[in-house]
């Protein structure tokens, strides 16, 4: 045999005994060449009533025959991004991405994100289907055999606190997570009696766990400063895994005086999208992770940025959770990811969507990374609403580019 071709081959056997077949033959394969031809929006049935923590599902069709899904946005923020991408390469996505988030001249604000989220995780859904793989494998691979998860609102058992945060890890979560306690009814909220009564919940939640379990707090950013220290201070002997939106997000830096004060690990980013908003209280080390999700932080692209951000700093990603598309689209960013990861998943949610044949895979409290093509998402539109659709491009302001291409503003 010649030595050029034994050595080829000898490279695609070992090759492929690493990468496995499939994913050798996907990487060896051309993209073939697209367009963006059509954007369709669905309302949800199960959709949340903010505009911006929607379930409303698109999909992107373009030219090959190929469709992507994505999930959240509202028709008009919708309309805004897609009506940017007719026309463009959705292998392009970190050019989409930009155009979306730059193209109309003011940077996009957190409601835009959301449907700029959905857009961009039905771009990396196309171009996993293109290659034939998961996303996870475009991101590197996993790093992470299954995505630990925590429960909020676990389905309610007999009993109080206790049975409920016992049954949550029972049923296999890695934690359990309660928030400030709610004075109920039109009651006043008096924020120095609700830290003495979450304080009571929360000693009750460890008896009842144990200390071989793992429990959370979601402040909801309801106390003022002071009470925030005050409850921090009576939780740390309990040892929350961590403790959340200790005070309002409207002023980040709160948490450089807020930090010194307390020892509990933190939690922020919920109400943040891009890594612009908190990158400097990751860099000071003001937080322990980073709570930011799809689509609120703008998708894929941006959530694989922000992890990046975070693993240089020693910070973890607890993401909130979303729409079960979107929720999909979360553990193939934490199945890459190589620091710390726990994923927030409704202990109510529904597994059985009517229009959603396949989404996220759960067992045991866990999240599974699986071998479908793109997200592994299905769909059947049929039971859904179709709300709008656009396949007309609109750019009204001119796009300045680089002399190699790149985009930069106007």
């Amino acid at each position: 045999m010649h030595r050029r071709t034994f050595l080829t081959i000898s490279l695609q056997s070992l090759a492929g005994a690493a990468l496995g077949s499939s994913l050798l033959e996907a990487l060896a394969a051309p993209l073939p060449k697209m367009k963006i031809t059509r954007v369709r929006f669905y309302e949800s049935p199960i959709s949340r009533p903010m505009f911006n923590q929607s379930f409303h599902i698109i999909t992107v069709e373009t030219d090959a025959g190929i469709t992507g899904i994505g999930e959240g946005g509202s028709r008009d923020t919708m309309r805004e991004c897609a009506e940017m991408l007719i026309g463009e390469d959705p292998t392009r996505i970190d050019h989409c991405w930009q155009l979306m988030f730059r193209g109309r001249f003011y940077p996009a604000a957190r409601e835009k994100l959301h449907a700029m989220g959905a857009m961009d995780m039905a771009l990396w859904d196309i171009k996993g289907k293109a290659l034939g793989v998961p996303v996870w494998q475009l991101l590197g691979g996993k790093s992470r055999e299954h995505v630990e998860c925590y429960s909020t609102g676990f389905i309610r058992v007999d009993g109080g606190i206790k049975e409920n945060a016992k049954a949550t890890i029972d049923a296999g979560f890695r934690a359990f997570r309660t928030s400030v306690a709610d004075p109920g009814g039109d009651t006043p909220f008096v924020s120095q009696r609700m830290v003495r009564k979450t304080a009571e919940n929360c000693a009750a939640i460890r008896e009842a766990i144990g200390p071989n379990a793992d429990w959370c707090i979601d402040y909801h950013t309801r106390l003022d400063f002071p009470d925030a220290v005050r409850l921090s201070a009576l939780l740390e002997p309990l040892e929350p895994y961590f403790c959340e939106d200790l005070v309002r997000s409207e002023n980040p830096g709160v948490y450089r005086e807020l930090r010194k004060q307390v020892k509990v690990p933190i939690a922020v980013g919920e109400q943040f999208g891009t890594r612009w908003e908190f990158n400097e209280m990751v860099e000071q080390h003001l937080i322990d992770y980073n709570r930011t999700t799809i689509p609120n932080c703008g998708g894929v692209t941006e959530y694989v940025k922000q992890a990046a951000m975070c693993e240089t700093h020693y910070i973890g990603l607890t993401p909130h959770f979303t729409g079960p598309v979107s929720e999909a689209a979360v553990v193939h960013v934490c199945a890459a990811f190589s620091g710390p990861a726990l994923m927030e998943l409704a202990g109510t949610y529904k597994l059985d969507i009517p229009y959603l044949p396949q989404h996220f895979d759960y067992k045991n409290g866990k999240l599974w990374p699986n071998d479908r093509p793109g997200l592994g998402v299905t769909l059947d539109t049929s039971k859904l609403t179709l709300a709008a659709e656009f396949t007309t491009r609109n750019q009204p302001i001119k796009i300045f580019r680089r002399p190699d291409g790149s985009i930069t503003n106007w």
